[in-house]
């Protein structure tokens, strides 16, 4: 049965609160999507000035993120200078957290996820985004330090809703010859036309944003995603 994780999209914090309370009884990991706003088009919770204070309740301890206790969350971090900021998304409570490729210098980037402290690097991890149009061959230097590749199953990251990019197929194929074990996810337009293709050409996990957030039955939808 293939994995489906939750993605999250929010505004400001009550947004996300209320998203995450949506799933929290269907599935043990969500993905916070984090836009600045630069790298992509979009901003979302926490790149703005007017999230700093539920950011700062978090920090200081007085809060967790939603649903904490019940759940994991992984960072898709569509934000530039995410090495920079790395700190900051570790203590907002990410038990993953994906770097995109194009986003950082590739060897800037490789140099910091080997430099990261072991008992970290024990407790979390770590993933690379790619684009469609990614030259898998890019992941190279990557692969032996890394825990999954996550493959965008859309062109115009950043949004819900984008129309399926079916280029993502044969780069999921190509990796999973190259590389068998490595664990792929899919992001973007993950739905129920879509999910038994990428499961197909070898994901491993699906990412699913908006065919669950307009779900009248998220538990139903999740495990017809899963079943398929």
């Amino acid at each position: 049965m293939t994995e489906v994780i939750p993605a999250v999209l929010a505004k400001d914090y009550n947004d996300l609160r209320q998203k995450i309370a949506n799933v929290v009884n269907v599935t043990h990991v969500v993905q916070i999507d984090i836009c600045d706003g630069k790298f992509v088009e979009s901003r979302s919770w926490p790149m703005d000035k007017n999230d700093a204070e539920s950011v700062a309740h978090i920090l200081d301890e007085q809060e967790g993120l939603p649903y904490w206790e019940n759940l994991d969350f992984e960072f898709d971090l569509m934000v530039k200078d995410a090495i920079k900021q790395f700190d900051f998304f570790v203590r907002l409570g990410a038990k993953r957290i994906i770097f995109h490729l194009e986003a950082e210098d590739e060897k800037e980037l490789k140099d910091f996820i080997n430099s990261i402290d072991p008992y970290t690097r024990e407790h979390l991890g770590i993933g690379i985004a790619i684009n469609t149009t990614t030259d898998i061959k890019r992941l190279e230097p990557f692969i032996n330090s890394i825990d999954f590749v996550q493959c965008m199953g859309i062109e115009h990251i950043g949004f819900q809703g984008e129309g399926f990019d079916e280029r993502v197929l044969e780069q999921i194929k190509n990796l999973k010859i190259k590389y068998p074990d490595l664990i792929i996810s899919v992001d973007g337009s993950v739905n129920e036309d879509t999910a038994p293709l990428l499961v197909n050409a070898g994901a491993d996990r699906l990412v699913a944003g908006s065919v669950l957030m307009r779900s009248f039955d998220v538990k139903e939808t999740m495990k017809e995603l899963e079943s398929l």
